[in-house]
């Protein structure tokens, strides 16, 4: 199991590569190549839940939902 820094690190290559638009990203000698931002997205939110595992955190996500009838 890789440990926190290089998780660490391997998001910041994420998020360095997703803000220069490039959507191959090189790490441990491997490349992957992304389709689309949008599964950058998800690889970099797959590792932010690794990482807070890996701390002993959990990722405590709400949605509120509010509704009126309008009057």
């Amino acid at each position: 199991m890789p440990t926190t820094a290089e998780l660490r690190a391997r998001r910041e290559t994420l998020a360095v590569q997703r803000s220069s638009g490039v959507a191959r990203v090189s790490y441990d000698g491997k490349t992957v190549d992304y389709r689309s931002v949008v599964e950058i997205d998800r690889a970099i939110e797959a590792l932010d839940r690794e990482i807070a595992t890996a701390e002993g955190r959990r990722i405590v996500r709400q949605v509120r939902a509010t509704t009126t009838k309008g009057l």
